[in-house]
């Protein structure tokens, strides 16, 4: 199983071939030029692309805004050989950094777990089946549907991840929602005519099962930054990201997907950088959106002022 990864720190290059040029000629003492046909590009204004990106790959529970991790973040994988299992860990570690998370020390418990396997919906459902509990806490918008819950034990895709999210109140941390046996929950609180709310979500628990036998082929940079993005975002599993430079399309076309993209970062540092403190779940889209535009610009802005 281990053997997959056997050449996980070699990197992947890619040959690009260089573009034609005009070139001019020199023919009997007259010089001759080559013309190039006028080239229209069309495409969506960024602010488009970054909604539609947004819209397409954000699956938070229904009812709930977008959750991130507030606290220290704890990398742990199981079923992996001890040096793929260190850089995995230490990878999605990395990038957690990037985005202003804290990475716990060696020892930490996991909240973000990792699983290797041969065959990911048997894996996926015996998990369930021993701690049910684990993956259904049963507190109104802390994980998906059960429909989600039976395509997470049943699909046949390489990676598969469960979130567990929790409604909290950002100024007390106490659980907004009422968790089974226990007494009934705190009321949110709002300001502002009802736009604001002291109620965030946030994650706690990530469960991602990896299959090894339908990700052979690949190195370990590119299952370690798929790893990453759906750990720190709840992604959509049936996101169809094939008009976006992103991660999420490593299953589709590995060779042109190395890892995490510029646009993949962008999002989750917009993400991580949102107040997330309004009462509307698609404001909080909303907030998002504009951040990861706005960055998205400037980035642009920067290359062409350099070119």
């Amino acid at each position: 199983m281990g053997a997959v990864f056997a050449a996980g720190l070699m990197s992947m290059t890619m040959m690009i071939a260089p573009a034609d040029r005009a070139q001019s000629q020199q023919a009997d003492g007259v010089q001759a030029t080559t013309e190039l046909e006028d080239v229209v590009v069309r495409g969506r204004r960024l602010d488009e692309q970054v909604q539609g990106f947004i819209d397409e790959v954000s699956a938070p529970p229904v009812g709930r805004g977008p959750a991130r991790w507030q606290d220290n973040i704890c990398v742990g994988v199981a079923n992996l050989r001890g040096d793929a299992a260190q850089y995995l860990a230490d990878r999605v570690s990395e990038v957690a950094t990037e985005i202003g998370l804290e990475p716990g020390e060696p020892g930490c418990r996991p909240n973000i777990l990792i699983i290797g396997t041969d065959d990911g919906p048997a894996m996926a459902r015996g998990l369930v089946e021993a701690r049910r509990n684990v993956f259904w806490p049963g507190g109104a918008g802390m994980s998906r549907s059960r429909a989600a819950l039976e395509a997470f034990q049943s699909n046949t895709d390489p990676v598969r991840w469960w979130h567990i999210s929790v409604p909290v109140d950002s100024q007390t941390g106490a659980v907004a929602v009422r968790l089974p046996g226990e007494s009934a929950p705190m009321v949110a609180k709002t300001t502002s005519g009802r736009l604001r709310t002291t109620i965030r979500n946030d994650l706690s628990r990530v469960i991602i099962i990896v299959d090894m036998a339908r990700a052979d082929g690949l190195d370990m940079r590119q299952i370690a930054d798929y790893a990453a993005m759906v750990a720190f975002s709840q992604v959509d599993p049936d996101a169809d990201t094939q008009g976006y430079d992103s991660i999420l399309n490593l299953f589709r076309n590995p060779q042109q997907t190395p890892g995490l993209s510029d646009w993949d970062m962008a999002y989750l540092k917009a993400l991580y950088g949102a107040e997330l403190n309004q009462a509307s779940a698609r404001h909080q889209a909303g907030e998002i959106q504009g951040l990861m535009a706005r960055d998205q610009k400037r980035a642009q802005a920067a290359v062409a002022e350099s070119d």
